[in-house]
């Protein structure tokens, strides 16, 4: 069986500009080439373009994932592994959905009884976070990742955690501005926008484009967006959303 690029990308989501991209860089060819340029694809392509998908979704780069494509040797092991990830990434999440899921159970109690919120276990509302993630997000950003791991081994541990804890806040802050109806222009949604931006100032100059493509990076980069999922739905878009108001009002 054969597939043309048409029913490809029907099937699996995948531009037609992506499976040329992906042809071009030696990642996927097409099992031949018909009349007019049309690229037809069999069933090991559309293996080997699941095995792309899935370390997408698990965070690699396209270079990284052609070296794994070209050093497996059993296709069944690879898929067995790639299995392994996902699961123990199912989990991950699956912990963090219950921890942020027990915090709105808890604030929306505490408003209720219109009372201070009272947190018996500190350390549960960050079961799941992983605090390296936030520096390999930043693969895409070279000079401000060098700058953070610089900044991070100058740390201790309890501070690291400090921050992983400061930088879940402010996500959960800001899904809890959206669902009390803020827009993403809105003065306190900014106020939230031009903190963080402070915070990866103080680093290192950081310029309106670059404020721009980190924003769209938590929607496009797969370990900002599961994170920001993982609180709210909707979340990632949202924060992108405001960055770009704050840049082109700021920073612009």
């Amino acid at each position: 069986m054969e597939w043309p690029t048409a029913e490809v990308v029907r099937m699996s989501g995948v531009t037609a500009r992506a499976l040329r991209h992906y042809d071009a860089i030696g990642l996927l060819p097409p099992a031949r080439t018909g009349a007019g340029g049309l690229r037809y694809y069999g069933e090991l392509e559309l293996l080997r373009l699941q095995q792309i998908l899935v370390l997408r979704e698990l965070g690699l780069r396209l270079e990284d994932i052609g070296r794994v494509l070209a050093e497996q040797v059993d296709a069944v092991e690879a898929l067995r592994g790639h299995h392994r990830r996902l699961l123990a990434e199912r989990d991950r999440l699956d912990t963090l959905a219950t921890t942020v899921s027990r915090t709105i159970a808890e604030l929306e109690q505490s408003r209720k009884d219109d009372a201070p919120m009272t947190i018996n276990r500190p350390e549960n509302l960050f079961e799941g976070v992983q605090p390296d993630q936030y520096e390999d997000s930043l693969r895409d950003f070279p000079a401000h990742a060098e700058r953070v791991a610089q900044h991070v081994d100058g740390m201790s541990p309890e501070d690291i955690a400090a921050g992983q804890r400061d930088r879940t806040a402010r996500m959960i802050r800001l899904a809890e501005l959206r669902a009390a109806g803020h827009a993403a222009d809105s003065a306190p949604v900014q106020a939230e926008t031009e903190a963080h931006y402070r915070l990866l100032s103080a680093l290192r100059p950081v310029t309106a484009d670059e404020h721009l493509a980190m924003g769209r990076s938590v929607v496009d980069n797969p370990e900002w967006r599961a994170a920001y999922e993982a609180i709210a739905p909707g979340l990632a878009a949202f924060q992108r959303d405001a960055i770009e108001v704050y840049t082109a009002d700021r920073l612009g």
